[in-house]
């Protein structure tokens, strides 16, 4: 574990325009440095890097942070590694603490699963040069056409007929059976012997976004074998639905190209990558879930699917489809031709040719299905209108609105009907989703309430938000999405103003001799009767920040250490927050005439108010849905006397929010 005081030190150390400046072109440009962004494709440079500041912030996707984040999104590193990287930049010596007992335990537990799942991959290659698996192993790769630099590159393998040959030449070599079993590489029986997962297959390593390998997938060769694929069970290291054949390799090539191209089989995405198409990824043995698409989202917005002509493939894709969409990524489809699958289309065409094919028939996924689905219908009005709805809803999927309105405009001229019609269709598949989506939430709101009891204040009903309400923070996990936007407000005013000194009038209820700043202000009101935001991303954020602010760190330096924090969702967080684009409109200063510091004397109160109405609100629902549902006469009689004093404390608020 690296010192918090070494932390320090290269924090303070490393210059964030020096760091960028080494993986990028940066030009001066007034007080900042501008390029154009290395997380998306762009022609006009959005990239600033603020040297005065510690900080960089792409305005055209979003991305934000110092010198750790830039290290962690760029290079893929962790969050130690990344601090390593500077340490070793700028001559910092570590000497790393020792950890707990447990950590330790669960630090070297996790790598000696990794070091067993390492041998097998050599253990595995290495056999390649064995009688056997040059006979049946290495002749297999030849025949499909995979080359002795991709066999390397790759590490693939043979796993022999032997029983429990990796096990013992792992046992041999000092492994322990317990990382053995707990790789997946090994099985016990119930009679305490020890025998091989894989045997007599061809073996595809499958590596960590960091290049390690986590797990397998073995191909048997016998015809007679059902079990055609026996795939790596999941692990401490490995988890089936996070993780993509290849995308250790691809992953700088979809940044480049923008764009990531998916197919299903392992074969196919070897002979890709071995042809030159290197942007190309493929699903572990599972069909393909909403969680490797969004690895994929974390590389590129735009996704090429391509699988078998055939009706399997089809299926694929347009399930494929059903999970992207709603993730905000922009779908193409490209069908090979009948017979034809990425492994055997790759073998039998040079690069160019492959390439002009994928430019030539990729199509949008709107395009794909409508033909499809056309040449199902064949002049069938009750098919060609359920068609039309099956189309609809999938548009339905899609969050942005301009292209939902686009996709409807070429969905009607394609069938010949009037665009609002699949538009109202639209509009009520949104809705019963959201209706799902809400009656989830109150059921998991209900049941959180009931674990915690009446003495817990719970979450509450809208009120007007205030006129400056920041745009939210897109894509995060919200337990309590009644209060997540008055609770994103209060981390607003914390992450832009928190220095800012609070000057009431000397008749204000708020008034004291001290002046105080905005985060002590909203210190006060949030913690004074113990309470804690709702939300578990902005409850972390809010802690850092203030555990930070307690730390007597000035605002500055408390913005770069959230924007660099290890915790993905507070840097996110931090991010979305923190920047130019939440701050009040030019328009509402100028229609208020109001100084800054005016502003916050009037909406920082009024903001707190409001959330506590709200929490008071969802107080007063716990306890009318409680009342509904008790029989006891004395239990409801406690309920109503609750919920008559939760009712006077929500008008007196109520009062005090209009007066603001």
């Amino acid at each position: 574990m690296i010192p918090q005081e070494t932390v320090n030190l290269i924090l303070e150390t490393a210059r964030v325009e020096e760091v960028v400046g080494d993986f990028v072109s940066l030009k001066r440009r007034g007080a900042s440095l501008v390029a154009c962004c290395p997380f998306h494709n762009e022609k006009t440079p959005s990239f600033y890097v603020t040297p005065s500041k510690g900080i960089y912030k792409c305005f055209g996707c979003g991305k934000a942070g110092d010198s750790v984040r830039f290290l962690m999104d760029y290079e893929h590193l962790d969050y130690p590694d990344a601090l390593r990287y500077l340490a070793k930049k700028y001559h910092i010596e570590i000497q790393e603490e020792e950890m707990s007992a447990e950590e330790i335990a669960g630090r070297q537990r996790r790598e000696s699963i990794l070091l067993a799942s390492e041998f097998a991959h050599k253990f595995f290659n290495e056999q390649l040069q064995t009688p056997e698996g040059k006979s049946v192993g290495l002749a297999y790769y030849r025949s499909r056409g995979i080359e002795d630099e991709t066999i390397a590159k790759w590490g693939l393998g043979w796993a022999p007929s032997g029983r429990s040959a990796l096990t013992d030449a792992a046992v041999a070599a000092g492994y322990k059976p317990e990382y053995l079993i707990a790789a997946g590489l090994t099985v016990q029986h119930e009679d305490g012997s020890l025998a091989d997962r894989f045997r007599e297959r061809i073996m595809f390593p499958i590596h960590s976004l960091a290049g390690r390998v986590i797990a397998f997938s073995g191909r048997t060769l016998k015809s007679d074998n059902p079990a055609k694929y026996v795939n790596s069970p999941e692990t401490e290291i490995y988890v089936k639905s996070k993780a993509l054949l290849g995308i250790y390799f691809a992953k700088s090539e979809i940044m480049r190209q923008d764009k990531c191209i998916l197919v299903e089989g392992n074969v196919d995405v070897i002979t890709m990558q071995q042809l030159g198409v290197a942007n190309v990824v493929a699903s572990c043995g599972t069909s393909l879930t909403a969680e490797q698409v969004r690895l994929i989202h974390r590389f590129t917005n735009n996704v090429t699917i391509m699988y078998d002509g055939d009706s399997a493939g089809i299926h694929a894709a347009e399930k494929g489809t059903a999970l992207a969409l709603p993730e905000g990524m922009n779908v193409r489809i490209v069908v090979l031709p009948d017979g034809e699958d990425p492994d055997s289309f790759g073998r039998t065409h040079s690069l160019q040719e492959v390439q002009d094919y994928i430019a030539a028939n990729e199509r949008d996924f709107i395009s794909f299905k409508t033909d499809l689905l056309l040449a199902e219908a064949a002049g069938d009005p009750y098919k060609k209108s359920g068609l039309i709805n099956d189309i609809a809803d999938t548009i339905a999927l899609i969050p942005d609105a301009v292209q939902r309105s686009v996709y409807v405009q070429e969905t009607a001229a394609k069938f010949g009907i009037e665009a609002q019609i699949i538009f109202d269709r639209i509009v009520k598949t949104r809705k019963a989703a959201r209706e799902e989506e809400d009656k989830a939430r109150e059921r998991d709101a209900r049941r959180a309430a009931r674990d915690e009891g009446l003495q817990e204040m719970a979450p509450v009903e809208e009120a007007e938000a205030p006129e400056f309400a920041p745009v939210r923070p897109q894509e995060m996990e919200l337990e309590n999405q009644s209060l997540a936007p008055l609770e994103a407000d209060i981390l607003s005013f914390l992450l832009r103003f928190g220095d800012r000194p609070m000057k009431f009038e000397t008749d204000s209820e708020y008034y004291t001799p001290d002046v105080c700043n905005v985060t002590d202000f909203i210190r006060g009101a949030i913690e004074e009767d113990g309470s804690e935001l709702q939300n578990s991303v902005y409850r972390k954020t809010y802690d850092a920040y203030v555990d930070a602010y307690c730390d007597g760190l000035d605002h500055d330096t408390i913005i770069r250490r959230l924007l660099g924090n290890p915790d993905s969702d507070v840097a996110k967080v931090a991010s979305e927050l923190s920047f130019e684009k939440y701050l009040i409109t030019v328009q509402n200063f100028t229609d208020s005439m109001m100084s800054v510091e005016s502003w916050l004397v009037n909406y920082v109160p009024k903001t707190i108010l409001m959330y506590a109405e709200r929490r008071v609100q969802q107080k007063i629902d716990f306890l009318k849905d409680s009342l509904s549902k008790s029989e006891d006469s004395g239990e409801q009689m406690k309920i109503m006397q609750a919920l008559v004093k939760f009712q006077k404390f929500q008008r007196e608020l109520t009062k005090k929010i209009k007066k603001q």
